[in-house]
């Protein structure tokens, strides 16, 4: 399968990444683009986004990224920097692109942005490849 049919298949068994409201932008080989809404249910107390759900759309292009190749890795280590508050009606994409590739393992750099182009928070992922193929799982 292509970088792109595989994204589409992890996409259709990921529930939690379509509760999210995640859509693949594009697709290359160990690389990604993804956007996601804003939606209430991510707002937290102080009326922006939850942090959590800003590091969610970051592993979730992790994932599209590193498991597009069709070989199954999973997250190892992963860390973020917030830079702004996003908000109701902000419109997110995030990109991941490789920086390292060894036989077992990855590391990705992930930028997140909202729909003026602004810097949100910058994730890095390494991940574990468990020698297994992403459709067999």
């Amino acid at each position: 399968m292509t970088p792109k049919e595989n994204a589409e298949y992890l996409l259709s068994k990921d529930l939690f990444s379509q509760w999210l409201g995640v859509e693949l932008v594009q697709i290359e080989d160990k690389y990604c683009l993804i956007q996601m809404p804003v939606k209430a249910e991510m707002i937290n107390g102080l009326g922006t986004v939850h942090g959590g759900a800003t590091f969610a759309f970051a592993d979730s292009a992790l994932a599209f990224a590193s498991n597009n190749a069709g070989e199954a890795a999973v997250a190892l280590n992963c860390y973020i920097n917030f830079t702004k508050a996003a908000r109701m009606g902000d419109i997110l994409t995030a990109e991941s692109a490789l920086l390292t590739d060894t036989r077992k393992t990855a590391v990705y750099d992930i930028t997140i942005k909202n729909q003026n182009h602004e810097l949100i928070a910058g994730f890095r992922g390494t991940v574990y490849k468990i020698g297994k193929k992403v459709t067999k799982l």
